[in-house]
């Protein structure tokens, strides 16, 4: 069998006016991408070949820069603590938007699973596009009849973020909002202890705020109904992943 039945091609697009530098994560003892941080300019496009199966993270860490005496590079929101452009194994520090999945191999009935999730807060509005067969596919709701649709949070939560939950900008602006886990700790909106099954932890009214501007991103923990996305492994589908859709 060739090596493109074992692998998929996960492009990402920068519709952002501004530059960002997404970057990559596995998880479940999958290996790492090769590579795990880069730039991306607006307008620009960058595609990775990931392997299947995988499961993993992608992220865009934005307001980023090179101390020009130290060399080193950091982020203002997304950031990774590797002084590098590279992210080299390291997850990003909350809050920020993640994409998150895990890929079947390509043969066989497995499914490929995806989704858009605000858990860890949002930075940026990021698209996943299924691609099969290069025929686009149209938007519709949460699936798990592995359907390839797209999934996203379009709109810029950032501008209905509460005052306590949000990151700010040099300039003053909000360059990034906090989940009520994160900015509270409190087991009740971190879904722990004695809040941690579906039944104990349902929505609050911050997680409602996220769930009001992106439908079909986990505001939540236990967000999966309308969030968890499927695509077929026999379909042998591509991704594309749009910031600022």
């Amino acid at each position: 069998m060739d090596e493109g039945a074992h692998s998929k091609n996960f492009t990402f697009t920068n519709n952002c006016s501004f530059t960002i530098w997404p970057a990559t994560l596995c998880g479940g003892g999958t290996p790492q991408l090769p590579s795990t941080g880069f730039e991306l300019p607006s307008k620009a496009t960058y595609t990775i070949d990931v392997p299947t199966p995988w499961s993993g993270r992608f992220w865009a860490r934005t307001h980023c820069s090179t101390d020009s005496e130290s060399g080193r590079f950091s982020c203002a929101t997304g950031d990774c603590g590797s002084a590098q452009i590279s992210c080299n194994g390291a997850g990003g520090i909350p809050p920020a938007t993640l994409v998150e999945f895990t890929l079947a191999p390509n043969s066989g009935n497995g499914q490929d699973f995806y989704d858009v999730s605000l858990v860890d807060g949002f930075n940026l509005p990021v698209s996943v596009t299924p691609y099969v067969e290069a025929i686009q596919v149209t938007p519709y709701g949460g699936s798990r009849g592995g359907s390839c649709n797209t999934s996203s949070c379009n709109n810029d939560v950032n501008k209905v973020c509460p005052q306590d939950f949000a990151i700010k900008g040099s300039d003053g602006s909000v360059i990034a909002c906090k989940s009520a886990c994160l900015a509270l700790k409190k087991p009740e909106y971190c879904c722990t202890d004695s809040y941690g099954t579906p039944d104990k932890c349902p929505p609050n009214k911050y997680s409602v705020i996220f769930k009001s501007q992106c439908p079909q991103a986990y505001s939540y923990a236990y967000d999966d109904t309308t969030s968890t996305f499927t695509c077929s492994a026999g379909a042998r589908a591509n991704y594309v992943l749009t910031f600022c859709p």
